[in-house]
Parts: structure tokens; C-alpha cells; sequence
């Protein structure tokens, strides 16, 4: 909020004061009235609009009345427009006793305009004009202001080795439209700045977050050069009177976090130093150095040791010896205007966002899954992007290696990857085959050591948007597993990625369980489908009661000796030896009533029905460590690409010619208008742990909903 200083006048000598246009000044007329005065009256020039006020409650007479010297009294100034020269606005104050005669203080006022600017209206244009609103704070919600900020985190130039926001230069216009604009506007006398100063500046606290980049030459990237930003905390302006606007650009170095709530308030501070004891005049005692304005106080001031001082014809008030060298004291601090930005939050994307492109590797030995992805990619009209061998050096899990978001401002939407700290054979690709010109870059956690499998990707799913009870979370809920409590044997997502993700603050996080499994990803027990009815998607969980609820029924159809995994290499496992298999179903029941308590999480948080959640029939069994694998290809850890579904094949009992397990999955999917394809991933991914979402990614459509407008 913009912001003055109180005024204070004195009848000994003439005041000079400042007052910015659109601001109330206080004006203090009683601390320095004669004792035996006890009461006064105002008169000002045109261009002065005084309100003279008891309160409470405030009760106002006009101008020009006498008033009781009242200590709840409150006098107001405002000014009607800026001045063409210096004081050339007036007020006198009248002071009357009982028996002296009256004696008047005057006032010099000189108006300008200062007015610091970005988009508070969110509408990605910036009105250079005084905001009824406050620009210092930051409000949420459709009728909420304040402005954004981009971190600047892709990389414009590809000959540069880091990303736009690590270094201190503006190479090119494009570079420029990463940052939000923020203008100066000001109009003053053209003598003005010569004994005033504006300076620039932000919390040192902040000013690691934020750098900003002032124009000199319009929007020409070469002529921006840095006044604020790491190690510099404020930068004094050098401004011409007159009417006059400056462009700064500012962008975001950092995301909000643990240890930063996401705002940046810059101000700008109008300083007075003509005299600094003088200018205690304007706010205390009267500017000594510009009394002698033309037309008043025509009186010559006493030389030092000359006796009694001269007065002033017009005020017949004494003039005091002169102030000491104004070298000896800083500026006075005359008037501050701020505007707050937040950055911009990280924003993940669930399955229902329209898919854009989809990432792959190449691997040995995985020629036929590509074909089946590029297959469905062009079926969804996506770009398909592959990582070479000689890129991803056998690492295929592309999931796990990354999640693709978006920030968003409302001047520019930027797809923003999330590099995950597991640092394998993909380590490299989403620096240096994912960031580029609009692509962002951003990772936390550890880069070395102290990483568990819960730090890769496949742990991080975004639900679609959900309403619990009145709540709203319009862009989603985030998710993640970890363990049930902790132990010498738990696993936990690095409380890095924890602490960023809930710092975003727009897509809630949400804890599931996921230690049960050896693996220990989200993505193995559950995804979400876009659905043409009900909440618009469905919750796939998978879920070992379906699965032997549906070879049950198979059995007493009379197809009990219908094998698994025919024509796979793999042992075949005959339905009847599947469902008569004690320790396989003690470890399904225990699989279950895992699954089953995240199914309760999930209603809760996600506001979620039984209608709303789809049983995918899959087995798991346990491994030694007495964690948790797929007994056969996991089908609810699935590529999605709007209403083309990659389902992992799942090599299920053959019943008069189809897999049972296949036509279960079109039975429960299909009626929702999406399309089946499953997806032969058994030796290259279901072998190695994982399965088709395990080795896809995808860029998806941001949402149309702007985060602004949601309140957390």
C-alpha cells in the first residue's frame, strides 16, 4: 500500500512538503499551535482538497470554519493534480487565543505522481495509473488481486549451460516474455528529482528470489540491465522531471518452498534530500532551504551573532539560526508504493488434461512395445518423442526419471519438467533433450546418495479435479506413497519433494501407502481414466478380490484348466492351481487390505463413491523382502492418451478364444467411451518390475483453470 508521511507545521517558519497524488497526508496542526491559541482555521489553494474531521465518529464541517484544537481532531490533505513547479500549491492554518492576536503557519505543497504498477488485475496487461486496490498484498480467489511471477526457468539461448534465471542477462525478446512487466510511472516538476531521490528496492530476505531488469530502450534485451536481484537488494533511480515511465522486468529464481511462501513484495521510496534537517520541516519542523519561496516570508535571515533574529513580514514569526550542512544527515523518507508478486506454483497434470506429446526410450530388445506406443501416440494425434540407447543407456523407466507440469501467469503458460533426484542412466535427458526455449526446468532432493525408490516418479500421480464436501481443489490433488509408519525397514519420499510439492500449495498433497510394495509406487495399484458421466473420470484400483471373484466364475463355468501366461516362455498357471494356491491368496488378502486402506484414504480426500472407483482384476505375490509384485502384467499401470488406453497385456486365461482378463478390462472401460489396446510389455518392462506407465511419459494440455482463482 502506498504510503506518506505525516505533516507538521510550525508558525515559526514556512513548511515545504511533498504529496503523492491518490495518498492522504496527514497534517498535524496542533502539536506546535501557541499555547493560548485554542482553536484554528484552514484555507487552501485550488488544487488542495482538505477534510478536517473529529473521530470517532468523524464529523466534517467545511474548510474555512474554526476549529477547536482538539487532540482527536484529524486533518487531511490530497491533492487534485501534480505541480508544474515546485510548492506551488498553499495552505495557511490560522491559530486565534483569547486575547493574541491570530498567528498563521504555512504550508508549500508540491504534487507528484509516483506510481509503481504490475498486473494485479491478472488480465496480462498493466494500466499505469493508481490502483484502488492494495498492490502490497496478494489475495486468492476469483475476486482475489495481486501479481505473478514466472520463475524464468527454461532456456531461450541453446548455446547457454544453464537456465535463463541463473544468469544476470536478458540475450533476447523471447527471454523477456518469461518475466512480468512492472512500470514507473511518475510526473513532477523538471526540477524535481534534483533534490529528491527514488530508489528501488527489496527485502534482503527476498532478494535472492527475484532479479529485475530495468529497460532503457524499450523492450530491446540488449539495453536491460540488472538494479535488483541477488546481492542486490536496492538500486536508487535516475529519473528525468516531468512525465516520465519506466519499464522493469522481473522474473522468479526461485519456487515456492519450505523455506519461501512464493511472494516478493518490491517498493519503490521517494527520499528527500535537499537538506535533511530542513526536510524534517515537511514532516516536523519545515524545509529550511526553501522558505524563502517567491511571495513568502520575504524576510532576511539574521547572520550568525547578529542579535535577534528578523521576522517575516507576512507571518510576523521569528526565523531561527540555519540547520547544520545538509552532508552531515541521509534523505528523509517521504512516500513508499509496493506491489507483491507470488511465483507462480509448479502445477502438475492428471490423465483426463488432453495428452500432447509422449516420451519414450529405445532399449534392446523393446522394438515391438515402441510400435505399440507410436501406434497409439498417432492415434491420439500426440507428438511422440523417443530417447536413443546411446542416450538413456538402458534406462527405460521414463516415468520414474520425471514429471512434466506447467507454471502459469497471466501473460504466459510454460511446461515446466520436474527432474526426480534417482540420477540413473536417464539422468541426463531432461536437461539436455527436455529443456530448451519455453520448456522449463526445476528438480529438488538429494543428487547423491540418500535416494530410495519412493523418490522416482512412478510415486507421483495427480488426481483430476475434486470437491470434498465444500472444498475444492480445481487443478487436482497431488500423490504420493509412502509407509504406513515408520521403521528401520520404511521407506518415505525425500521430505524434499514432500516439502516442494506442498509448498505449491494449489494441489493439496495426499500421503497413500505404498511400502507394501517392492517397487513402492502409486502407479502400481491405481490410475485415473477420463469418463464421459459422473465426476468426468473414474479411479482405477487394482484390486486381487476382483481378480479371483473373476477366475471363480470362470471356474464354475467350467474352464478351470484355462491357462495363464500362454504363449509366454513363463511357467503356465492353470486357474484351478491359481485359485487352490493358499499362500498365493494369503498374499493377496494381505495385498488387499493395503489396497483397501488406500481406497479409504482416497474417498476421503478426493471426495470420492464406490460409483466413482473401478476394481481392475490383478494378482500380486510377495518376494522375500515380503514386499509386493505383480503376479502377472499390471493393468491399472497404464498409458492414457484421452480416450486411448494403453493397458499392459496381461497374458491371462484364453476362454473360447479371448483373454478373460482382457475382455473384463473392455467391459468395465468401454461403456466409459475409451478404447482398449494392450500392450505386449512382458519381457522389456514386466520382467524388469515395471510395466507400460513405467516407460512412458507424457506432456499434457495445462488446465483451463487459472490456479489464481482457487483458494487453497
Amino acid at each position: 500500500m502506498a504510503q506518506g508521511t505525516m505533516i507538521h507545521v510550525a508558525p515559526e517558519w514556512p513548511t515545504h512538503a511533498v504529496c503523492v497524488l491518490g495518498t492522504s497526508t496527514q497534517l498535524d496542526v496542533c502539536s506546535s499551535a501557541p499555547e493560548d491559541c485554542t482553536s484554528f482555521s484552514i484555507n487552501a489553494s485550488p488544487g488542495v482538497v482538505v477534510d478536517v474531521a473529529h473521530g470517532p465518529p468523524a464529523k466534517k464541517n467545511p474548510t474555512g470554519s474554526k476549529w477547536p484544537l482538539d487532540p482527536g481532531l484529524e486533518v487531511t490533505l490530497k491533492m487534485k493534480a501534480a505541480s508544474s513547479s515546485t510548492g506551488d500549491q498553499k495552505v495557511r492554518i490560522s491559530y486565534y487565543g483569547l486575547k493574541t492576536p491570530p498567528v498563521q503557519a504555512l504550508l508549500y505543497l508540491t504534487g507528484v505522481e509516483i506510481s509503481l504498477c504490475a498486473d494485479i488485475t491478472r488480465t496480462g496487461k498493466v494500466t499505469p495509473t493508481r490502483a484502488a486496490k492494495d498492490q502490497s498484498t496478494w489475495t486468492w480467489g476469483p475476486g482475489g488481486h495481486g501479481a505473478v511471477l514466472l520463475v524464468n526457468c527454461d532456456k531461450d539461448n541453446p548455446g547457454s549451460s544453464t537456465v535463463d534465471c541463473e544468469d544476470d542477462k536478458v540475450l533476447s525478446s523471447k527471454d523477456l516474455q518469461d518475466m512480468s512487466l512492472m512500470t514507473l510511472s511518475t510526473k513532477t516538476p523538471g526540477d524535481f528529482f534534483a533534490k529528491h531521490q527514488l530508489v528501488l528496492h527489496v527485502a534482503k530476505s527476498e532478494m535472492d528470489k527475484v532479479r529485475v531488469f530495468q529497460a532503457t530502450g524499450g523492450r530491446v534485451a540488449s539495453r536491460c540491465r540488472v538494479v535488483l536481484g541477488p546481492g542486490q537488494p536496492s538500486h536508487p533511480l535516475k529519473l528525468p522531471g516531468g512525465r516520465h515511465s519506466t519499464d522493469f522486468y522481473v522474473e522468479g529464481l526461485a519456487f515456492p518452498d519450505s523455506d519461501f511462501p512464493g511472494l516478493i513484495t518490491l517498493t519503490v521510496s521517494l527520499l528527500d534530500e535537499s537538506n535533511p534537517v530542513g526536510h524534517r520541516g515537511s514532516t516536523e519542523l519545515g524545509a529550511w532551504a526553501c522558505r524563502h519561496a517567491p511571495g513568502w516570508g520575504r524576510g532576511r535571515r539574521a547572520e550568525p551573532g547578529a542579535g535577534a533574529p528578523s521576522r517575516c513580514p507576512e507571518m510576523a514569526v521569528p526565523v531561527t539560526a540555519p540547520p547544520p550542512s545538509p552532508q552531515e544527515l541521509p534523505g528523509t523518507l517521504v512516500f513508499q508504493d509496493s506491489v507483491t508478486f507470488r511465483v507462480a506454483p509448479w502445477i502438475m497434470t492428471p490423465n483426463t488434461q488432453p495428452p500432447q506429446e509422449v516420451f519414450v526410450c529405445r532399449v534392446f530388445d523393446n522394438d515391438d512395445f515402441l510400435k505399440s506406443v507410436m501406434t497409439l501416440a498417432k492415434k491420439a494425434k500426440c507428438k511422440l518423442t523417443i530417447s536413443p540407447e546411446e542416450e538413456n543407456m538402458d534406462d527405460m523407466w521414463m516415468q520414474d526419471e520425471m514429471e512434466i507440469g506447467y507454471v502459469q501467469a497471466p501473460h504466459k503458460t510454460l511446461p515446466v519438467v520436474f527432474d526426480s533426484p534417482r540420477n540413473r542412466g536417464l539422468k541426463e535427458f531432461p536437461v539436455k533433450s527436455v529443456l530448451g526455449p519455453d520448456f522449463g526446468y526445476v528438480t529438488r532432493g538429494p543428487q547423491t546418495g540418500e535416494v530410495t525408490g519412493l523418490d522416482s516418479f512412478g510415486n507421483l500421480e495427480v488426481s483430476p479435479p475434486v470437491a470434498v464436501g465444500e472444498k475444492e481443489y480445481p487443478l487436482g490433488r497431488i500423490l504420493f506413497g509412502s509407509s504406513s509408519y515408520p521403521s528401520d525397514r520404511s521407506r518415505e519420499m525425500h521430505q524434499a519433494l514432500q516439502d516442494f510439492l506442498g509448498a505449491q500449495r494449489v494441489q493439496a498433497p495426499v500421503k497413500l501407502y505404498s511400502d507394501w510394495l517392492s517397487v513402492g509406487h502409486v502407479d502400481e495399484f491405481l490410475s485415473f481414466v477420463p469418463a464421459a458421466d459422473g465426476k468426468g473420470f473414474r479411479l482405477l484400483l487394482a484390486s486381487p478380490r476382483a481378480c479371483y471373484k473373476l477366475f471363480q466364475e470362470r471356474q464354475q463355468e467350467g474352464h478351470g484348466n484355462a491357462l495363464l501366461f500362454e504363449g509366454l516362455s513363463k511357467k503356465k498357471q492353470k486357474i484351478k492351481n491359481i485359485l487352490s494356491n493358499k499362500t498365493l491368496r494369503e498374499h493377496n488378502s494381505y495385498v488387499q487390505s493395503c489396497i483397501d486402506w488406500n481406497r479409504e484414504v482416497l474417498k476421503r480426500e478426493l471426495g470420492l463413491a464406490e460409483r466413482d472407483i473401478v476394481d481392475v482384476p490383478q494378482l500380486f505375490k510377495l518376494k522375500e523382502s515380503h514386499k509386493a509384485e505383480a503376479f502377472f502384467p499390471n493393468m491399472v499401470n497404464m498409458l492414457v492418451l484421452g480416450k486411448y488406453l494403453g493397458i499392459p497385456k496381461p497374458f491371462g486365461p484364453i476362454i473360447d478364444g479371448r483373454c478373460c482378463l482382457e475382455e473384463k478390462m473392455q467391459s468395465l472401460l468401454e461403456p466409459l467411451g475409451l478404447c482398449c489396446t494392450f500392450i505386449d510389455d512382458f519381457t522389456p518392462y514386466h520382467m524388469l518390475h515395471g510395466e507400460v506407465h513405467c516407460g512412458t511419459n507424457v506432456r499434457r494440455q495445462p488446465f483451463s483453470f487459472k490456479w489464481w482463482n482457487m483458494v487453497p
